[in-house]
């Protein structure tokens, strides 16, 4: 009896401790469930929003606000200049900038502990993570969808129409790229890339212009040039002209005058065109005399015209290991320079067609001869050598400036011949021959000669003749080299 007691006891005692275990997990469920809860009602917070960005000047401004509305230039009429109106952008200056609520700035380093730079995602991830347009200061990167643009120094945009110009050449590639190019030559290129800030792009239709009122006028007269003058296509006379001797001066020198000229070794003159029709007489007279170039260039002003005379002269530069046949072990390996001449040419009128700007470039080279090395044969008795070029180069860069009716003349010196004979022949002709001959026989083509450069303004293509001209002799007209905007006076890059 008393055992059955004890062991019913012992049966209750067993299910209370379960049912006692029971209660205490899922107290303690209850209890963690209820600490999730209230950790994460705490730290909920609405997402922070980024600080509105002004909205910008290059988006079109509202139309109640005709005042912030761009500037727009239209082609200007002949004989009637007219100063433009150009109002301003709407530009805010009181824009606080945007900073991150710990203080960090744009800079993102701000308010962190421990002197650890947080890391700076990329700007694709930026982009991806960003939709709105404006990018998280603490990231580095901003990047606004609506841009105000700084006037600290009176910039304001003008849009220039520049469709009487453009459409005049419509096979032509990107013409709006000539207006360009004048405008920097005139203005020079620091004034874009530095302070005070400001913007030159154009498109076939309209030039884009962001820049302070000097800037602006500058821009104005070569838009003029261009939009008001002589769009039909000009005839531009170019001979290049090699010299043996420079004793051609003692009698030319009475027909031209001296026109000042900014690169070292450049002699340049002016002379009547009765003058220059003598001078060449005199030039056709001499023995030494070749005229290696003579063109009349059929072009618009403004463009740009590409002159060249090449011709490839190879060497023997290197031996290579053989990689086809066990015999040789190296094979010859030759290189190639070409040799010649190559000129940029690009003129431009003024408004009245009385003076001409052009733009002039010309690169000269030629191997003067070719050196001989000797070098260690991996093949015992068998004597192998390279061949090392003596490169003779000459540039020109430089704008001139001269009355149409006059004919401009440039002597580049004593220099490198702007091209030579061709040698085709068994003895003297190309890479080393079987013969090598061609190692003692003097290279004609590697004489120097006196390099002239003849420049002449014939008048329009759609005539016939050339237009007439007045006899002025040598004391007519005026020439100079106009300011670029850089102390040398040479562009700088394509320009």
């Amino acid at each position: 009896m008393n055992q059955n007691v004890h062991h019913r006891k012992s049966k209750n005692t067993k299910r209370l401790n379960r049912v006692h275990r029971f209660i205490r997990s899922l107290l303690g469920v209850i209890a963690f469930g209820s600490a999730l809860l209230y950790a994460g009602a705490t730290h909920a917070q609405p997402p922070a929003t980024l600080p509105s960005v002004p909205s910008g000047s290059l988006s079109s401004p509202p139309s109640s606000s005709p005042t912030n509305q761009p500037s727009t230039i239209a082609a200007p009429t002949l004989g009637a200049s007219q100063p433009s109106t150009a109002q301003p952008i709407n530009a805010s200056s009181s824009a606080a900038p945007a900073t991150s609520g710990s203080g960090s700035g744009l800079t993102g380093t701000a308010g962190t502990s421990g002197g650890n730079v947080p890391s700076v995602p990329s700007i694709e991830t930026l982009r991806q993570s960003d939709t709105s347009g404006a990018a998280a200061s603490a990231t580095g990167v901003k990047t606004p969808g609506k841009l105000d643009l700084p006037n600290g120094s009176g910039q304001y945009w003008v849009e220039y129409d520049i469709r009487p110009y453009c459409q005049a050449l419509k096979g032509v590639d990107r013409p709006q790229q000539a207006v360009i190019d004048w405008i920097v030559r005139e203005t020079g290129s620091d004034v874009w890339f530095n302070e005070p800030m400001g913007i030159l792009t154009a498109d076939r239709s309209t030039l884009r212009v962001y820049h302070n009122a000097g800037m602006q006028k500058v821009v104005a007269q070569v838009y003029e040039r261009f939009v008001n003058g002589n769009n039909t296509p000009q005839v531009f006379g170019i001979k290049l002209v090699a010299i043996g001797n420079p004793n051609w001066r003692s009698k030319a020198l009475p027909l031209m005058r001296s026109a000042p000229s900014r690169t070292p070794g450049v002699q340049a003159w002016l002379m009547s065109k009765e003058n220059a029709a003598i001078f060449m007489a005199q030039l056709r007279q001499r023995q030494d005399a070749r005229e290696i170039q003579s063109a009349d260039v059929n072009m618009v002003h403004g463009q740009s015209q590409n002159l060249e005379q090449l011709r490839s002269r190879n060497f023997l530069k290197e031996y290579l290991p053989n990689t086809t046949s066990p015999y040789p072990p190296v094979t010859p390996s030759y290189g190639e320079i070409q040799e010649g001449y190559r000129m940029v040419f690009s003129p431009l009128l003024s408004l009245d067609g009385k003076t001409l700007d052009v733009m002039f470039k010309c690169d000269i080279d030629q191997v003067e001869k070719l050196n001989t090395v000797p070098i260690d044969s991996p093949t015992p008795g068998v004597t192998m050598q390279v061949e090392v070029p003596q490169l003779v180069s000459w540039r020109l860069h430089e704008r001139f400036r001269w009355p149409t009716d006059q004919v401009l003349v440039l002597s580049c010196g004593v220099v490198a011949a702007p091209t030579g004979n061709v040698q085709n022949t068994l003895l003297t002709g190309g890479a080393p021959n079987i013969l090598g001959l061609n190692r003692i026989i003097p290279n004609i083509s590697s004489q120097r000669n006196d390099a002239l450069l003849i420049l002449e303004y014939k008048g329009s293509g759609s005539a016939s003749v050339s237009q007439p001209v007045t006899p002025t002799g040598a004391q007519g007209g005026a020439a100079s080299v106009p300011n670029l905007g850089n102390a040398s006076g040479v562009s700088r890059g394509r320009y």
